[in-house]
């Protein structure tokens, strides 16, 4: 399988890996992206497993909290262009506030203006990120919306038990930023930890590890793989000396939702 110089370049942007070394991976892995992906991680070469496949659509991304519901919608275009236009960012705030109203399944209702807003503005444009949140009793919806060039492109809904509006907001500002993938490590599918264990354990050999402290070393990288992508275990943004567990107290995060473009 033969690749190309944008190959390369996408390679080495998901990754943070050298040019050299994206160009390396992919002559090994016979040009396939995501085993150049892996092969650099084992190598100890990649930045971080968490920027692997980030969506480059350009879009908005549009929050709204009404009461005790949420709503967020992603509606993507292909140029930032289009996406700051008066037109497309009416559009997805029309449709957070449908969402908001009457559920994700309720964007049908706007199919028709989808389709005169891609004639109109001569450009693919489709909905990403539906998401629709209804807090149980006596619970609170915090939310964050990161707005860059006058447009929403990183949004945040989490729901809270036992705790007050303002720390439901300090954690969805978290969120934004720390973007976790999972609430806790038991949320974290066993083939996924069970992949990144493999990962850990070659990535160790390849440093030259003695092979009787190999475990004890992946099981430390395993718990600061938790500590990347599980929100409890993350350190807070604000506080890194206390995680997020910590800084909730006797709250309890219910369930949280991220969406962001580019």
């Amino acid at each position: 399988m033969s690749f190309t110089a944008q190959d390369v370049k996408a390679l080495r942007e998901s990754t943070g890996a050298g040019m050299m070394d994206c160009k390396k991976a992919l002559e090994e892995t016979g040009g396939d992206l995501e085993a150049a992906k892996q092969l650099l991680r084992e190598k100890g070469l990649a930045a971080s497993a968490k920027r692997d496949d980030r969506d480059s659509n350009q879009g908005v991304v549009a929050v709204k909290v009404d009461g005790d519901v949420g709503a967020m919608v992603l509606l993507k275009s292909e140029t930032d262009f289009v996406a700051g236009s008066d037109q497309f960012k009416a559009e997805a705030a029309a449709l957070v506030d449908l969402v908001a109203a009457k559920g994700a399944e309720a964007v049908a209702d706007r199919a028709a203006d989808l389709e005169e807003l891609k004639i109109t503005l001569k450009e693919k444009i489709e909905l990403g990120d539906i998401v629709h949140m209804a807090a149980g009793d006596g619970n609170v919806i915090g939310h964050y919306e990161h707005v860059q060039g006058g447009r929403g492109v990183n949004g945040v809904l989490v729901e809270v038990a036992g705790g007050s509006d303002e720390l439901a907001h300090d954690i969805a500002v978290h969120i934004a930023f720390a973007r976790p993938k999972y609430l806790t490590r038991d949320d974290v599918p066993a083939d996924v930890v069970e992949a990144e264990r493999q990962t850990l354990e070659t990535m160790t050999l390849n440093e030259g590890k003695p092979e009787q402290a190999v475990p004890k070393i992946v099981e430390g990288r395993l718990n600061g793989f938790f500590k990347d992508v599980c929100l409890l275990e993350q350190p807070y943004a604000k506080d890194d000396k206390q995680s997020i567990a910590q800084f909730v107290g006797d709250a309890s995060i219910i369930r949280f939702a991220q969406t962001e473009i580019g």
